[in-house]
């Protein structure tokens, strides 16, 4: 069994910071789970564009709004605590956090992230070993 709570990741390599975005890795690859689950708040302001390529992801919003915008179909979707989307065709997109406040993210992906990621030049993870 595998028990934690977000205070044992914050300030360890698993806390990955960046401009726009914080993620809290709390399953990783390591735990043989075939997915990961990140706590990840996502800046004010923030806006990101990104293509899962290798991954396909799940979102829940738990604080905080904005939108996604779906690159293939030009479509706008709000987002608010309540609100799931889910990556299911390595959709192009950008996530945008409304300023003044930030998004928090319960974030699951298929295959799992090894911890450490950081978005490419494409806006995708690396594919893990």
């Amino acid at each position: 069994m595998i028990v934690k709570h977000l205070e044992d990741v914050l300030g360890t390599d698993a806390d990955v910071d960046t401009e726009g975005w914080n993620s809290r890795r709390l399953i990783y690859k390591d735990a043989g789970m075939g997915y990961s689950v990140n706590d990840t708040i996502i800046k004010p302001g923030a806006e990101l564009t990104m293509e899962y390529r290798n991954h396909l992801e799940t979102v829940y919003c738990i604080e905080g709004e904005g939108e996604i915008t779906d690159l293939a179909t030009g479509q706008t979707h709000a987002i608010r605590p309540g609100t799931i989307y889910a990556l299911n065709r390595h959709d192009r997109h950008i996530l945008r956090a409304n300023r003044g406040t930030h998004m928090r993210m319960v974030c699951v992906f298929n295959p799992p992230l090894t911890g450490r990621e950081v978005h490419d030049e494409t806006g995708a993870y690396a594919l893990a070993d």
